[in-house]
């Protein structure tokens, strides 16, 4: 059974080097609890997303650069997470300020070709059926 995402929830992207952790903004505190609780909506890069250290897609721009100076070694760059659409599917049965909650199952694509998954919900508690 899927876990709710809460702040500080770990990510891993698989086209990044190192895990990050999830932000989730204050306007997603529920009554009576301490924790902020992400929804799909908590997709924006540098904002919710942080860097996953080193990027290897060659479909990043600065990794096909740094390749192609390479002489087509693949050459990793920093990662700049470029998520443009929200995390799916979300839960079909828990809203948070009218946006599905993000379970710990969810997916969100990077447009360099990685694709981001929650490795640590950030609790262990809340579970969502």
């Amino acid at each position: 059974m899927p876990l709710q995402v809460v702040n500080g929830a770990l990510m891993q992207c698989t086209m990044g080097v190192a895990p990050a952790s999830l932000t989730v903004l204050p306007d997603n505190l529920t009554k009576g609890d301490s924790q902020n609780k992400a929804t799909v909506m908590d997709f924006r890069p540098m904002v919710n997303i942080a860097s996953f250290g080193m990027c290897q897609s060659p479909a990043n721009p600065q990794v096909a650069a740094a390749t192609a100076a390479a002489m087509g070694v693949l050459t990793p760059m920093p990662c700049v997470p470029n998520t443009v659409a929200p995390w799916a599917p979300g839960s079909s049965a828990v809203t948070i300020n009218n946006f599905a909650a993000l379970l710990d199952s969810d997916q969100c694509n990077c447009l360099c070709t990685g694709v981001i998954s929650i490795t640590n919900a950030g609790q262990a508690v809340i579970v969502i059926e």
